[in-house]
Protein backbone atom coordinates (compact mmCIF):
# COMPACT_ATOMS: atom_id res chain seq x y z
CA UNK A 1 0.00 0.00 0.00
CA UNK A 2 1.64 3.88 -0.65
CA UNK A 3 1.67 5.28 2.19
CA UNK A 4 -0.46 8.48 2.76
CA UNK A 5 1.63 11.77 2.39
CA UNK A 6 1.90 14.72 4.96
CA UNK A 7 0.05 17.38 3.18
CA UNK A 8 -1.45 20.09 5.29
CA UNK A 9 -5.06 20.27 3.22
CA UNK A 10 -5.13 16.27 4.47
CA UNK A 11 -3.72 16.38 8.12
CA UNK A 12 -6.79 17.81 9.80
CA UNK A 13 -9.01 14.70 8.98
CA UNK A 14 -5.82 12.16 9.33
CA UNK A 15 -4.93 13.42 12.96
CA UNK A 16 -8.51 12.95 13.97
CA UNK A 17 -8.41 9.18 12.76
CA UNK A 18 -5.14 8.99 14.33
CA UNK A 19 -6.36 5.64 16.52
CA UNK A 20 -8.18 4.23 13.78
CA UNK A 21 -5.34 4.71 11.49
CA UNK A 22 -3.38 2.74 14.76
CA UNK A 23 -5.25 -0.14 14.72
CA UNK A 24 -5.04 -0.54 11.06
CA UNK A 25 -1.55 -0.35 10.76
CA UNK A 26 -1.60 2.88 8.49
CA UNK A 27 2.19 4.35 9.15
CA UNK A 28 1.41 6.65 6.61
CA UNK A 29 -1.25 8.85 8.48
CA UNK A 30 0.45 8.60 11.85
CA UNK A 31 3.19 10.44 9.45
CA UNK A 32 0.73 12.51 8.55
CA UNK A 33 -0.07 13.84 12.08
CA UNK A 34 3.64 14.39 12.89
CA UNK A 35 3.37 17.09 9.82
CA UNK A 36 0.25 18.40 10.89
CA UNK A 37 2.03 18.77 14.12
CA UNK A 38 4.93 20.98 12.33
CA UNK A 39 2.63 22.68 10.28
CA UNK A 40 0.94 23.79 13.39
CA UNK A 41 3.41 24.52 15.23
CA UNK A 42 4.87 26.92 12.51
CA UNK A 43 1.34 28.49 12.07
CA UNK A 44 1.33 29.39 15.72
CA UNK A 45 5.07 30.83 15.62
CA UNK A 46 3.74 32.71 12.51
CA UNK A 47 0.54 34.47 13.96
CA UNK A 48 2.57 35.61 16.90
CA UNK A 49 4.43 37.84 14.35
CA UNK A 50 2.79 41.08 14.22
CA UNK A 51 4.98 43.85 12.04
CA UNK A 52 6.69 42.38 8.93
CA UNK A 53 9.75 44.70 7.84
CA UNK A 54 11.22 44.41 4.74
CA UNK A 55 14.69 46.00 3.62
CA UNK A 56 15.58 45.78 -0.02
CA UNK A 57 19.15 46.77 -0.31
CA UNK A 58 20.84 46.74 -4.12
CA UNK A 59 22.80 44.59 -6.74
CA UNK A 60 25.10 41.83 -4.77
CA UNK A 61 25.27 38.04 -5.35
CA UNK A 62 25.74 35.92 -2.25
CA UNK A 63 29.27 35.00 -3.10
CA UNK A 64 30.28 38.67 -3.18
CA UNK A 65 29.09 39.36 0.08
CA UNK A 66 28.89 35.73 2.30
CA UNK A 67 30.88 33.60 0.19
CA UNK A 68 33.39 33.54 3.43
CA UNK A 69 30.84 32.99 5.70
CA UNK A 70 30.80 30.13 8.06
CA UNK A 71 28.81 27.05 7.69
CA UNK A 72 26.97 28.80 4.50
CA UNK A 73 27.13 27.17 0.69
CA UNK A 74 30.26 29.38 0.05
CA UNK A 75 33.01 30.05 -2.85
CA UNK A 76 35.00 27.22 -1.46
CA UNK A 77 31.95 24.75 -2.15
CA UNK A 78 31.95 25.77 -5.99
CA UNK A 79 33.32 23.05 -8.37
CA UNK A 80 36.02 24.03 -10.37
CA UNK A 81 33.48 24.57 -13.68
CA UNK A 82 31.56 27.01 -11.57
CA UNK A 83 34.77 28.98 -11.24
CA UNK A 84 36.56 28.83 -14.64
CA UNK A 85 34.74 30.93 -16.79
CA UNK A 86 34.26 30.46 -20.17
CA UNK A 87 34.87 32.55 -23.49
CA UNK A 88 31.75 33.30 -26.09
CA UNK A 89 32.95 30.40 -27.81
CA UNK A 90 32.72 28.03 -24.97
CA UNK A 91 36.63 28.31 -24.05
CA UNK A 92 38.16 29.23 -21.19
CA UNK A 93 39.31 32.48 -20.56
CA UNK A 94 43.11 33.07 -20.55
CA UNK A 95 42.64 35.93 -18.00
CA UNK A 96 40.04 38.25 -16.15
CA UNK A 97 40.21 41.70 -17.15
CA UNK A 98 37.84 44.42 -16.18
CA UNK A 99 36.81 46.42 -19.10
CA UNK A 100 36.08 50.48 -18.81
CA UNK A 101 33.42 52.51 -20.14
CA UNK A 102 34.88 52.13 -23.42
CA UNK A 103 34.44 48.40 -23.49
CA UNK A 104 38.35 48.17 -23.29
CA UNK A 105 40.41 46.74 -20.70
CA UNK A 106 40.79 49.40 -18.00
CA UNK A 107 44.37 50.40 -17.02
CA UNK A 108 43.69 50.73 -13.55
CA UNK A 109 43.01 47.55 -12.60
CA UNK A 110 44.85 44.38 -12.53
CA UNK A 111 45.11 41.60 -14.87
CA UNK A 112 43.52 38.60 -12.62
CA UNK A 113 43.94 34.71 -13.23
CA UNK A 114 40.85 32.86 -14.03
CA UNK A 115 39.16 32.07 -10.77
CA UNK A 116 37.19 34.18 -7.85
CA UNK A 117 39.47 36.71 -6.36
CA UNK A 118 38.98 39.63 -3.23
CA UNK A 119 38.28 42.63 -4.68
CA UNK A 120 39.30 44.30 -0.79
CA UNK A 121 43.09 42.65 -0.70
CA UNK A 122 46.10 42.58 -2.76
CA UNK A 123 46.32 43.10 -5.98
CA UNK A 124 42.97 44.78 -6.31
CA UNK A 125 42.84 46.69 -2.99
CA UNK A 126 39.76 48.29 -3.62
CA UNK A 127 38.31 48.76 -0.35
CA UNK A 128 34.71 49.04 0.68
CA UNK A 129 34.49 52.74 1.09
CA UNK A 130 35.60 52.98 -2.51
CA UNK A 131 33.16 53.43 -5.34
CA UNK A 132 33.27 50.37 -7.87
CA UNK A 133 32.35 49.41 -11.34
CA UNK A 134 29.12 47.85 -11.86
CA UNK A 135 28.60 45.01 -13.85
CA UNK A 136 25.95 44.29 -16.26
CA UNK A 137 22.83 42.88 -14.79
CA UNK A 138 19.63 42.66 -17.34
CA UNK A 139 17.30 40.13 -18.29
CA UNK A 140 18.75 37.66 -20.80
CA UNK A 141 22.40 38.36 -20.17
CA UNK A 142 21.50 36.69 -16.65
CA UNK A 143 20.15 33.95 -18.36
CA UNK A 144 23.53 33.35 -20.38
CA UNK A 145 25.82 33.92 -17.30
CA UNK A 146 23.73 31.32 -15.34
CA UNK A 147 24.54 28.94 -18.03
CA UNK A 148 21.70 26.18 -17.00
CA UNK A 149 23.47 26.25 -13.48
CA UNK A 150 27.62 26.55 -14.49
CA UNK A 151 27.57 29.89 -13.68
CA UNK A 152 30.68 29.94 -16.09
CA UNK A 153 29.69 32.88 -18.66
CA UNK A 154 29.65 35.70 -16.20
CA UNK A 155 33.00 37.18 -17.55
CA UNK A 156 31.95 36.90 -20.93
CA UNK A 157 28.44 38.60 -21.13
CA UNK A 158 29.28 41.65 -18.69
CA UNK A 159 30.25 44.89 -19.99
CA UNK A 160 32.90 44.94 -17.35
CA UNK A 161 34.47 41.73 -18.30
CA UNK A 162 36.01 39.41 -15.60
CA UNK A 163 35.01 42.26 -12.34
CA UNK A 164 32.09 40.15 -12.18
CA UNK A 165 34.23 37.24 -10.03
CA UNK A 166 35.22 39.60 -7.75
CA UNK A 167 33.97 39.28 -3.53
CA UNK A 168 34.57 40.92 -0.47
CA UNK A 169 35.35 39.71 3.12
CA UNK A 170 31.98 40.31 4.28
CA UNK A 171 33.23 39.84 8.07
CA UNK A 172 34.03 43.78 8.18
CA UNK A 173 30.19 44.54 7.47
CA UNK A 174 27.83 44.88 10.67
CA UNK A 175 25.33 43.33 8.43
CA UNK A 176 27.50 40.40 8.69
CA UNK A 177 27.24 40.15 12.68
CA UNK A 178 23.28 40.39 12.38
CA UNK A 179 23.51 37.50 10.38
CA UNK A 180 26.09 35.07 12.26
CA UNK A 181 23.37 36.90 15.87
CA UNK A 182 20.13 35.48 13.79
CA UNK A 183 19.70 33.66 10.23
CA UNK A 184 21.23 33.52 7.03
CA UNK A 185 19.36 32.44 4.14
CA UNK A 186 22.17 30.70 1.95
CA UNK A 187 19.50 29.52 -0.94
CA UNK A 188 17.79 32.46 -1.67
CA UNK A 189 17.52 33.63 -5.42
CA UNK A 190 16.01 36.74 -7.07
CA UNK A 191 12.87 36.16 -8.26
CA UNK A 192 13.29 37.42 -11.75
CA UNK A 193 16.33 37.52 -14.12
CA UNK A 194 18.05 40.54 -14.51
CA UNK A 195 17.84 43.85 -12.56
CA UNK A 196 16.51 45.84 -10.18
CA UNK A 197 13.56 47.06 -12.17
CA UNK A 198 11.73 43.50 -12.59
CA UNK A 199 12.54 42.21 -9.38
CA UNK A 200 11.29 45.61 -7.86
CA UNK A 201 7.90 44.43 -9.88
CA UNK A 202 8.64 40.32 -8.86
CA UNK A 203 8.53 41.75 -5.13
CA UNK A 204 5.17 42.98 -5.04
CA UNK A 205 3.52 41.58 -7.63
CA UNK A 206 5.35 38.23 -8.57
CA UNK A 207 4.78 39.04 -12.14
CA UNK A 208 6.34 41.14 -15.32
CA UNK A 209 4.80 44.56 -16.76
CA UNK A 210 3.20 44.50 -20.15
CA UNK A 211 4.32 47.00 -22.63
CA UNK A 212 2.27 45.65 -25.44
CA UNK A 213 2.61 48.92 -27.29
CA UNK A 214 6.13 49.18 -27.11
CA UNK A 215 8.02 50.18 -30.44
CA UNK A 216 10.96 47.95 -32.50
CA UNK A 217 13.61 49.81 -31.15
CA UNK A 218 12.61 48.91 -27.27
CA UNK A 219 12.58 45.26 -27.95
CA UNK A 220 15.50 42.85 -27.59
CA UNK A 221 17.18 41.15 -30.70
CA UNK A 222 17.32 37.52 -30.23
CA UNK A 223 18.91 35.47 -32.33
CA UNK A 224 17.65 31.60 -33.20
CA UNK A 225 18.55 29.94 -29.88
CA UNK A 226 16.65 32.92 -28.01
CA UNK A 227 19.88 34.57 -26.80
CA UNK A 228 20.97 38.36 -27.47
CA UNK A 229 22.38 38.48 -30.75
CA UNK A 230 25.70 39.75 -30.97
CA UNK A 231 27.19 42.13 -33.03
CA UNK A 232 29.21 40.91 -36.32
CA UNK A 233 32.68 40.63 -34.86
CA UNK A 234 31.81 40.85 -31.77
CA UNK A 235 35.23 40.23 -29.54
CA UNK A 236 36.26 37.50 -27.19
CA UNK A 237 36.55 38.35 -23.66
CA UNK A 238 39.87 37.96 -22.99
CA UNK A 239 40.36 41.56 -25.51
CA UNK A 240 37.25 43.41 -24.59
CA UNK A 241 33.42 43.53 -23.48
CA UNK A 242 30.63 42.08 -25.64
CA UNK A 243 29.20 44.05 -28.27
CA UNK A 244 25.04 43.23 -28.59
CA UNK A 245 22.49 44.46 -31.39
CA UNK A 246 19.88 45.16 -28.20
CA UNK A 247 19.66 44.40 -25.18
CA UNK A 248 16.39 45.57 -25.04
CA UNK A 249 13.84 46.84 -22.38
CA UNK A 250 11.14 44.72 -23.71
CA UNK A 251 10.88 41.10 -25.01
CA UNK A 252 9.91 40.50 -28.45
CA UNK A 253 6.59 39.78 -27.58
CA UNK A 254 5.64 42.93 -25.12
CA UNK A 255 7.17 42.59 -21.41
CA UNK A 256 9.17 44.82 -19.89
CA UNK A 257 12.01 43.52 -18.56
CA UNK A 258 15.11 46.15 -18.28
CA UNK A 259 14.80 49.65 -16.64
CA UNK A 260 11.90 51.26 -17.99
CA UNK A 261 10.34 54.17 -16.53
CA UNK A 262 7.45 55.03 -14.52
CA UNK A 263 4.07 56.65 -15.47
CA UNK A 264 4.21 58.88 -13.03
CA UNK A 265 6.29 61.21 -10.64
CA UNK A 266 8.74 60.97 -9.09
CA UNK A 267 10.00 59.36 -12.57
CA UNK A 268 13.73 59.73 -14.80
CA UNK A 269 11.14 61.04 -17.44
CA UNK A 270 9.86 64.96 -16.76
CA UNK A 271 6.19 65.87 -16.94
CA UNK A 272 5.42 67.63 -20.68
CA UNK A 273 5.94 71.50 -20.41
CA UNK A 274 2.12 71.84 -20.95
CA UNK A 275 1.10 68.39 -19.56
CA UNK A 276 0.27 67.44 -15.95
CA UNK A 277 3.17 68.14 -13.49
CA UNK A 278 2.41 64.61 -11.86
CA UNK A 279 2.45 62.92 -14.52
CA UNK A 280 5.92 61.20 -17.05
CA UNK A 281 5.88 62.62 -20.26
CA UNK A 282 4.09 60.15 -22.13
CA UNK A 283 5.68 60.85 -25.47
CA UNK A 284 8.90 60.59 -23.53
CA UNK A 285 12.33 62.27 -23.05
CA UNK A 286 14.23 62.78 -26.05
CA UNK A 287 17.58 61.61 -26.32
CA UNK A 288 20.12 63.36 -28.41
CA UNK A 289 20.75 61.43 -31.81
CA UNK A 290 18.43 58.97 -30.29
CA UNK A 291 15.48 57.17 -29.55
CA UNK A 292 13.25 58.60 -26.52
CA UNK A 293 13.04 56.88 -23.32
CA UNK A 294 9.50 56.07 -23.02
CA UNK A 295 7.59 55.22 -19.33
CA UNK A 296 6.02 52.49 -18.96
CA UNK A 297 1.99 52.32 -19.60
CA UNK A 298 0.07 51.99 -16.18
CA UNK A 299 -0.01 48.74 -14.77
CA UNK A 300 -2.67 46.88 -13.54
CA UNK A 301 -2.01 43.31 -12.05
CA UNK A 302 -2.89 43.00 -8.47
CA UNK A 303 0.17 43.84 -6.16
CA UNK A 304 0.40 42.36 -2.87
CA UNK A 305 -0.29 45.74 -1.72
CA UNK A 306 -4.09 44.62 -3.19
CA UNK A 307 -4.30 41.80 -1.77
CA UNK A 308 -3.48 43.35 2.05
CA UNK A 309 -5.40 46.18 1.70
CA UNK A 310 -8.55 43.63 0.69
CA UNK A 311 -8.09 41.92 3.83
CA UNK A 312 -8.17 45.23 5.79
CA UNK A 313 -4.28 44.62 6.63
CA UNK A 314 -2.30 48.09 6.76
CA UNK A 315 0.89 48.20 5.19
CA UNK A 316 3.21 51.15 3.75
CA UNK A 317 5.96 51.52 1.33
CA UNK A 318 8.41 53.54 2.49
CA UNK A 319 11.33 55.27 0.04
CA UNK A 320 14.65 57.03 1.20
CA UNK A 321 13.90 60.71 -0.43
CA UNK A 322 10.68 59.76 -1.92
CA UNK A 323 8.76 63.64 -1.27
CA UNK A 324 11.94 65.36 -2.10
CA UNK A 325 12.25 63.06 -5.69
CA UNK A 326 8.45 64.44 -5.82
CA UNK A 327 9.03 67.83 -5.44
CA UNK A 328 11.84 67.28 -7.88
CA UNK A 329 10.17 64.97 -10.32
CA UNK A 330 7.24 68.18 -10.54
CA UNK A 331 9.37 71.14 -11.81
CA UNK A 332 9.12 72.76 -14.71
CA UNK A 333 10.81 70.13 -17.07
CA UNK A 334 13.31 72.55 -17.97
CA UNK A 335 14.62 72.98 -14.52
CA UNK A 336 17.81 70.75 -14.06
CA UNK A 337 16.76 67.91 -11.50
CA UNK A 338 18.78 67.39 -8.02
CA UNK A 339 17.54 64.51 -6.35
CA UNK A 340 16.08 61.95 -9.26
CA UNK A 341 19.65 60.29 -10.82
CA UNK A 342 21.75 62.91 -9.03
CA UNK A 343 24.64 62.06 -6.65
CA UNK A 344 25.61 65.39 -4.84
CA UNK A 345 26.54 65.86 -1.09
CA UNK A 346 23.08 66.46 0.13
CA UNK A 347 21.32 64.89 -2.96
CA UNK A 348 19.72 61.41 -1.88
CA UNK A 349 20.03 60.28 -5.78
CA UNK A 350 16.74 58.76 -5.70
CA UNK A 351 15.85 55.85 -7.71
CA UNK A 352 12.34 56.03 -9.16
CA UNK A 353 12.90 52.62 -11.47
CA UNK A 354 12.86 51.08 -7.74
CA UNK A 355 9.54 52.19 -6.47
CA UNK A 356 7.76 49.46 -7.98
CA UNK A 357 4.31 51.06 -6.66
CA UNK A 358 4.38 53.77 -8.58
CA UNK A 359 3.70 51.67 -12.16
CA UNK A 360 0.59 50.91 -10.99
CA UNK A 361 -3.02 52.38 -11.78
CA UNK A 362 -4.33 51.55 -8.59
CA UNK A 363 -1.50 54.05 -6.92
CA UNK A 364 -1.97 56.80 -9.18
CA UNK A 365 -1.91 60.83 -8.11
CA UNK A 366 -4.82 61.01 -6.59
CA UNK A 367 -6.15 57.86 -5.38
CA UNK A 368 -6.43 57.48 -1.48
CA UNK A 369 -3.90 54.09 -1.69
CA UNK A 370 -1.14 56.62 -3.15
CA UNK A 371 -1.79 58.70 -0.31
CA UNK A 372 -2.53 56.56 2.10
CA UNK A 373 0.95 53.62 1.75
CA UNK A 374 3.30 55.22 0.11
CA UNK A 375 5.43 57.67 2.41
CA UNK A 376 8.64 58.79 3.03
CA UNK A 377 12.22 57.31 4.53
CA UNK A 378 11.83 59.77 7.15
CA UNK A 379 8.25 58.29 7.95
CA UNK A 380 9.61 55.07 8.33
CA UNK A 381 12.29 55.76 11.39
CA UNK A 382 9.35 57.94 13.14
CA UNK A 383 6.91 55.21 13.11
CA UNK A 384 9.55 52.68 14.20
CA UNK A 385 10.86 55.26 17.06
CA UNK A 386 6.70 55.43 17.67
CA UNK A 387 5.70 51.97 17.65
CA UNK A 388 3.61 52.67 14.63
CA UNK A 389 4.53 51.00 11.90
CA UNK A 390 1.68 48.99 10.12
CA UNK A 391 2.05 45.20 10.01
CA UNK A 392 3.72 45.31 6.70
CA UNK A 393 6.19 47.87 5.85
CA UNK A 394 8.50 47.65 2.77
CA UNK A 395 11.98 49.98 3.18
CA UNK A 396 13.50 51.32 0.18
CA UNK A 397 16.81 53.19 1.09
CA UNK A 398 17.68 56.31 -0.93
CA UNK A 399 20.24 55.35 -3.78
CA UNK A 400 23.14 56.97 -1.63
CA UNK A 401 22.22 53.98 0.81
CA UNK A 402 21.82 50.83 -1.24
CA UNK A 403 25.01 49.97 -1.54
CA UNK A 404 24.44 49.78 -5.00
CA UNK A 405 27.96 49.37 -7.22
CA UNK A 406 28.91 52.86 -9.53
CA UNK A 407 27.14 55.40 -7.32
CA UNK A 408 27.53 54.33 -3.95
CA UNK A 409 29.89 52.57 -1.35
CA UNK A 410 29.52 49.02 0.62
CA UNK A 411 29.84 50.88 4.20
CA UNK A 412 27.78 53.72 3.87
CA UNK A 413 24.83 51.53 2.95
CA UNK A 414 25.88 48.82 5.38
CA UNK A 415 25.69 51.51 8.73
CA UNK A 416 22.51 52.98 7.09
CA UNK A 417 21.04 49.22 7.28
CA UNK A 418 22.55 48.65 10.59
CA UNK A 419 21.56 51.51 12.12
CA UNK A 420 18.03 51.30 11.09
CA UNK A 421 17.97 47.36 12.68
CA UNK A 422 19.10 48.71 15.72
CA UNK A 423 16.32 51.03 15.96
CA UNK A 424 13.82 48.40 15.27
CA UNK A 425 15.52 45.93 18.04
CA UNK A 426 14.96 49.19 20.32
CA UNK A 427 11.41 49.39 18.97
CA UNK A 428 8.37 48.62 21.46
CA UNK A 429 7.20 46.53 18.18
CA UNK A 430 10.47 44.77 18.66
CA UNK A 431 8.86 41.52 20.44
CA UNK A 432 6.29 40.46 17.94
CA UNK A 433 8.15 42.03 14.46
CA UNK A 434 10.12 39.85 12.22
CA UNK A 435 12.91 41.68 10.27
CA UNK A 436 13.89 40.27 6.33
CA UNK A 437 17.13 42.21 4.66
CA UNK A 438 17.26 41.29 1.12
CA UNK A 439 18.56 42.41 -2.02
CA UNK A 440 16.91 43.08 -5.30
CA UNK A 441 19.73 41.29 -7.12
CA UNK A 442 22.70 40.07 -7.92
CA UNK A 443 24.06 42.90 -9.68
CA UNK A 444 25.65 40.97 -11.76
CA UNK A 445 28.48 39.62 -9.62
CA UNK A 446 29.08 36.09 -10.36
CA UNK A 447 27.34 33.36 -7.85
CA UNK A 448 28.34 29.86 -8.18
CA UNK A 449 25.48 28.05 -6.69
CA UNK A 450 22.71 26.55 -9.56
CA UNK A 451 19.32 28.57 -9.42
CA UNK A 452 16.33 25.97 -9.31
CA UNK A 453 14.31 24.74 -12.38
CA UNK A 454 11.25 22.43 -13.31
CA UNK A 455 8.27 22.65 -12.73
CA UNK A 456 6.41 24.81 -9.41
CA UNK A 457 10.15 25.61 -8.63
CA UNK A 458 11.14 28.09 -11.83
CA UNK A 459 9.40 29.53 -14.62
CA UNK A 460 9.99 31.99 -17.87
CA UNK A 461 10.88 34.88 -15.58
CA UNK A 462 13.52 33.56 -12.89
CA UNK A 463 14.56 32.77 -10.50
CA UNK A 464 18.23 34.11 -11.04
CA UNK A 465 21.12 34.64 -9.33
CA UNK A 466 21.60 33.83 -5.78
CA UNK A 467 21.27 36.79 -3.12
CA UNK A 468 21.89 37.27 0.48
CA UNK A 469 18.87 37.46 2.73
CA UNK A 470 18.81 37.96 6.30
CA UNK A 471 15.83 36.90 8.75
CA UNK A 472 15.88 38.78 12.35
CA UNK A 473 13.63 38.98 15.02
CA UNK A 474 12.84 37.35 18.16
CA UNK A 475 10.95 34.07 16.71
CA UNK A 476 14.14 33.24 14.21
CA UNK A 477 16.83 31.30 15.16
CA UNK A 478 19.99 32.13 16.17
CA UNK A 479 23.40 31.49 14.90
CA UNK A 480 21.68 29.71 11.78
CA UNK A 481 21.82 29.31 8.51
CA UNK A 482 18.66 28.21 6.45
CA UNK A 483 19.37 26.01 3.23
CA UNK A 484 15.69 25.62 2.66
CA UNK A 485 14.60 26.52 -1.30
CA UNK A 486 13.77 30.31 -1.52
CA UNK A 487 13.56 33.22 -3.64
CA UNK A 488 12.03 36.58 -3.96
CA UNK A 489 8.21 35.20 -4.40
CA UNK A 490 9.16 33.79 -0.40
CA UNK A 491 8.45 37.06 1.03
CA UNK A 492 5.16 37.18 -0.62
CA UNK A 493 4.17 33.89 0.48
CA UNK A 494 4.97 34.50 4.17
CA UNK A 495 2.98 37.77 4.10
CA UNK A 496 0.03 35.55 2.25
CA UNK A 497 0.27 33.04 5.10
CA UNK A 498 0.49 35.01 7.72
CA UNK A 499 -2.55 37.37 7.05
CA UNK A 500 -4.85 35.18 5.35
CA UNK A 501 -4.43 37.19 1.66
CA UNK A 502 -5.39 35.99 -1.63
CA UNK A 503 -2.24 33.94 -2.97
CA UNK A 504 -0.63 35.99 -6.21
CA UNK A 505 -1.02 33.67 -9.01
CA UNK A 506 2.72 34.43 -10.61
CA UNK A 507 4.30 32.95 -6.64
CA UNK A 508 5.90 29.50 -7.19
CA UNK A 509 4.47 26.66 -5.94
CA UNK A 510 7.06 24.80 -4.07
CA UNK A 511 9.07 27.75 -3.08
CA UNK A 512 9.31 28.13 0.72
CA UNK A 513 7.99 30.54 2.97
CA UNK A 514 10.47 31.78 5.06
CA UNK A 515 8.82 29.75 8.26
CA UNK A 516 11.64 27.51 8.30
CA UNK A 517 14.12 30.19 9.92
CA UNK A 518 11.47 30.68 12.92
CA UNK A 519 11.89 28.84 16.01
Amino acid sequence: MKPLQAHPDFCITACRLTRMAAALGIAGALAACAGTGEFSARNAQLNQIRNVVVIYAENHSFDNIYGLFPRANGIAQATPEQKLQLDHDGKPLKKLLTFGADGKPDAGFPVMPNAPFRIDAPPVSRAPTQIVPSPTHLFYNNQEQINGGKNNRFAAMSAVGGWVMGHYDGSQFRLWQWAKDYTLADNFYMGAFGGSYLNHQYLVCACAPRFDSAPDFMRAQLDSDGKLQKRTGSPSANEAAVQLVNAGQVTPDGYSINTTQPPYQPSGIPPAAQGARELANPAGLARNGGNPDLPLPPQTNKTIGDTLSAKGVDWAWYAGGYQRALRDGMQDPATPRKVIYTKGADWPNFQPHHQPFNYFANYAPGTAARAQHLRDGEDFAMAIDAGRLPPVSFYKPAGVHTQHPSYTDMVTGDRHIADLLDKLKASPQWKSMLVIVTYDENGGYWDHATPPTGAGWADRWGPGTRIPALLIGPSVKKGFVDSTSYDTGSILKLLTRRFGLEALSGVREKVGDLTSALE
